[in-house]
């Protein structure tokens, strides 16, 4: 893992926050039957959308945090003892927007302490875990990682597109407006 690696997971996980922090914020401003309404998402909602990414990140983050060699040590990780491993990809975790929101917020506070308490070691070192099929596996922490943020950026434009049908306009989505500029 190279220095260069290890800046890329801080702006995914900074870019994370940024975008949840948009899509909320658009969702709040919504009246709550058009944030449940189904529009034909896979997950059926802006809610659905929205509540399948936080089961994703409580899956993988309780993954890593039992998984990865030193994983119980990581403090970042500890604030989601006290949530429930979801025990399907659609359960409705949170009863409305706002539980959901804060759910969505303390799991991203996490993943960025996780970024910056995470070694370069644990990210070039392997990640053990079971599907919720049951199929074991083993893959690269730092991997593992680029698919929890590449899962996290495609449903959030299916949510961004659910958004734009309602005609709210998110705003700018690049990455690259969080990139430092350098000289």
């Amino acid at each position: 893992m190279t220095t260069s690696h290890f800046a890329h997971l801080a702006h995914l996980a900074t870019y994370n926050e940024w975008m949840n922090r948009k899509l909320y914020a658009a969702a709040a401003a919504l009246p709550a039957e058009r944030v449940h309404e189904d529009r034909g998402a896979f997950f059926g909602s802006i809610f659905g959308t929205l509540n399948h990414l936080v089961i994703a990140d409580v899956i993988w983050l309780k993954r890593i945090a039992a998984g990865v060699p030193g994983g119980s040590g990581l403090t970042s990780l500890r604030c989601l003892d006290d949530v429930p491993r979801p025990a399907s990809l659609d359960q409705r975790l949170c009863p409305d927007l706002p539980e959901l929101d804060a759910l969505r917020a303390k799991l991203d506070a996490a993943i960025l302490a996780f970024s910056a308490e995470v070694t370069p070691a644990q990210l070039d070192g392997p990640l053990t875990w079971t599907s919720m099929k049951g199929v074991a596996s083993t893959k690269r922490l730092g991997d593992v990682l680029l698919h929890v943020f590449n899962h996290q950026t495609h449903h959030r434009g299916q949510a961004t597109t659910l958004f734009s049908q309602l005609g709210v306009d998110v705003g700018p989505t690049d990455l690259l407006l969080l990139l430092p500029d350098v000289a």
